[in-house]
Parts: structure tokens; sequence; C-alpha cells
């Protein structure tokens, strides 16, 4: 309980933090509150979406904003693993091998385009998402704390395009997408201040340690055994379905449960609630689930929302 305690002033400025991204990336709160959500249940992030909707402004923003080490990766198809991970070098007296680190050694890495990339390239993500440490030359290298991915991908229809293995699709906590603005939001947008200049003379709202000690909070945040179980139960439903390929995975109820914590801490309680489950559920599982045929983005959602009728939602929720 202590621990929560010490957390108020902090969760607040996550507030003016989400408030501060909305004022620069406009019309888009909703994404930027589940972005911080995933960073809370210290997830990685894939934003699906096609060019020049804001989805590097955004991330650009949310680094600012925590002060925290940022760098981008602009993923092409003649991209190496080294140009990720680094490389080692000789050193002056030609006796040794140092390494030169690749940019993946920052908090925050954005990944854009990812799917432009070969699977090869790709692949040299998956050991830095799941384990924050590469390996090079039989040597382990840790990666900073905290590292997020947020990454993009542009719709797999786009020319130039490899699909994401499904090994790596299960490293992102969410899969989110931003959209085109509304008339009215657009509109807002032009009559704005140069948005880039906006994110350069952006102060930090919080540091990094406030963080961190939000992300240990959420960690601990309590959740009754109804809602454990229900987590589980949603995820049957989709492995026993006879449209669907591949349902949630064990690691997919795993973040279930995290992503659901540090959303009822983002709204000030430190206990998990139905609705918690239900508002992350969507970017949980909409890049999870592969059907036996194709399905748009709508009739995935269209789907989830069916498979939580199917559940009756349990009342239980609050400590004994």
């Amino acid at each position: 309980m202590a621990l929560f305690q010490k957390t108020h002033l902090s969760i607040e400025k996550l507030h003016t933090l989400i408030d501060t991204v909305d004022s620069i990336v406009i019309g888009k709160k909703d994404v930027t509150r589940l972005t911080i959500v995933a960073m809370l249940a210290g997830g990685h992030i894939l934003f699906e979406d096609i060019p020049g909707v804001g989805k590097t402004l955004l991330i650009r923003t949310i680094a600012k904003c925590l002060d925290a080490d940022f760098a981008r990766i602009q993923f092409t198809p003649d991209l190496l693993p080294s140009d990720i991970i680094g490389f080692s070098v000789p050193n002056a007296e030609g006796t040794a091998f140092n390494f030169r680190k690749g940019p993946i050694f920052n908090q925050l890495l954005l990944a854009d385009e990812i799917n432009r990339t070969s699977p090869r390239t790709q692949a040299a993500m998956l050991e830095a998402m799941s384990e924050k440490q590469v390996t090079l030359d039989g040597e382990t290298h840790t990666l900073p704390e905290p590292f997020f991915v947020l990454a993009t991908q542009n719709p797999i229809e786009y020319k130039g395009t490899y699909p994401l293995p499904e090994a790596q699709l299960d490293r992102f906590l969410f899969q989110l997408s931003l959209g085109y603005p509304d008339t009215e939001q657009e509109v807002q947008m032009l009559a704005a201040p140069d948005q880039q200049k906006a994110v350069e003379i952006l102060q930090p709202v919080m540091t990094l340690d406030e963080f961190l000690t939000l992300k240990e909070a959420a960690a601990h945040v309590y959740v009754d055994d109804s809602l454990l179980q229900y987590i589980v139960s949603l995820a049957l439903l989709t492995r026993n379905h006879p449209a669907i390929r591949l349902g949630i995975s064990p690691r997919g109820n795993q973040f279930a449960l995290a992503s659901a914590r540090a959303h009822a801490l983002l709204s000030g309680r430190d206990y998990v609630i139905p609705q918690d489950i239900l508002d992350i559920l969507k970017p949980l599982y909409r890049h999870r689930l592969l059907f036996e045929n194709h399905h748009s983005k709508e009739e995935i959602e269209a789907f989830i929302d069916q498979l939580t009728r199917e559940l009756v939602i349990p009342k239980q929720s609050r400590h004994k």
C-alpha cells in the first residue's frame, strides 16, 4: 500500500503527459493512453497505419516528455542485423575486438516501417524484445532500463512489405492504429503551430525514475482470482474456436494481466476491475488471433466483442 501512496503525484504527471501529447498529436488521446498503459506494463507496441498520420510524431513526443534516450531506425530492404545491434571492431593494437553499440541501445526505440526489411533483420529484434539483451560473438550485452520498442508497419497490402512472423507479432503487447483524423481534428492540425518545432521546445513532464516507480507499482496492483479465471476463459474460447488457426497464447494471457494492472493504475486504482480487461482486450488480441480465412480489422474487432458476450463478466474485483 505504501508504494501506491507514493505514486499519486506521478500518476497526475502521467495524465499531464497524455494531455501534452494530445496538444501536439491532435485527437489521438485514446491511442496515447493505451501507449502509456503498454509501457507501464513493460511491453512493446506495434502501430499499423498508412504513412503520414502521426505515428513517429507521437513516439517522439512521448520520449521528449519522459526525457528518455531515443533513437529511430528506418527499416529498409537492405538493412542488416548489425545496423541495429552493433558490431565488433578491432582495437588499435589489433589484439582484441571492441563492441560498438547500435541504435538498439536506447530506452525508446522507434522501429519505423519494420515490415519493409527482410525476415532475417526482423529476427534480430526478437532476443532484444523478449530478453532485453543482445548476443554478438558469444557475448551478451544488456539493454538499458527501461527499454521499449515502438514499431510502425504499413498495411500488408502495401508493396515491398514482409509480414512479421507470428513469433515476433506475439512480442508486441498491443497493436494500435491512429487512423485518419476527423474533419474538425484535421482543421485544428492545420491551424496549430508547427508540430515538429513544438516537440523540440518541449520540457520533460516527469523523470524516468518516476516512470519506473509507476511501472513497479503497476506490477503489484491487486487482481481477484475471478478476474484471472476470466482472462484464461477468454483465451480458451479463442483456442477452441473453429474459425481460428492460432488463439491466444499463455504469454498473451500474461500480457493481458500486466496491461489490465497498468490500466487500473493509470485510472488511479490499486485493484483491477473487469472494465480494465475489456478496455485492453482489442489492442491485445487483434494481432494475435490468426484466422483460417482473411478477416478485416473491423471483422476481428466484432469477433472480439462477440467473445466477451459469451462469458459472464465477474463481479468480484476488490480486496476481500
